[in-house]
């Protein structure tokens, strides 16, 4: 976690400088096979009311072959579609979490010179069980962005996950 990071019962907030121009961090948001590789492959329809596919393949996040927690395996393979709420190329991107049962994620790109500043605010999360356990996942994920940008290894995202969520919780006391 960042120290700029706001972790709250019903919403949470997540600031990270990015080593990539915003039109490479916009592609990694809306290319199916470059989001698959620090989040969730899926199709994209770029449209406000649009699809934003989701499909669980982690066990492509890590670089080296890890084992998925028992606890996530029965999540593999899944897919589903969340709904693109606003969509700004190549600056905003807000969509359903859940299908709107657990708020929704709003990811908001701003040049910073070469680098790129992110914000990730998920709102309208339902109370301390939601922030702890997106709070955990957003972590882990947005660690693995970082790092695919900055052209670093993953060795083991399951690893860097159970790290986030222990973060998470102690930050939420």
């Amino acid at each position: 976690m960042a120290d700029t990071d706001v972790i709250a019962a019903h919403e949470l907030r997540f600031e990270r400088l990015l080593d990539a121009p915003v039109d490479t961090v916009w592609r990694y948001l809306t290319d199916s096979e470059l989001r698959g590789r620090w989040f969730m492959p899926g199709k994209t329809e770029p449209r406000a009311g649009g699809a934003f596919e989701m499909i669980f393949a982690h066990e492509n996040l890590s670089d080296e072959a890890v084992a998925t927690p028992e606890r996530f395996a029965a999540n593999a393979g899944k897919s589903w579609s969340e709904r693109i709420v606003a969509i700004e190329p190549p600056h905003r991107l807000a969509f359903t979490w859940m299908g709107g049962e657990a708020g929704t994620v709003t990811i908001e790109l701003t040049p910073d010179d070469d680098r790129t500043r992110l914000l990730l605010v998920h709102s309208g999360l339902r109370g301390p069980d939601d922030a702890r356990s997106f709070g955990g996942g957003w972590t882990a994920h947005l660690a693995v962005l970082e790092a695919r940008l900055a052209g670093r290894a993953v060795p083991n995202f399951w690893a860097l996950h159970a790290e986030s969520e222990a973060k998470v919780k102690a930050a939420m006391g």
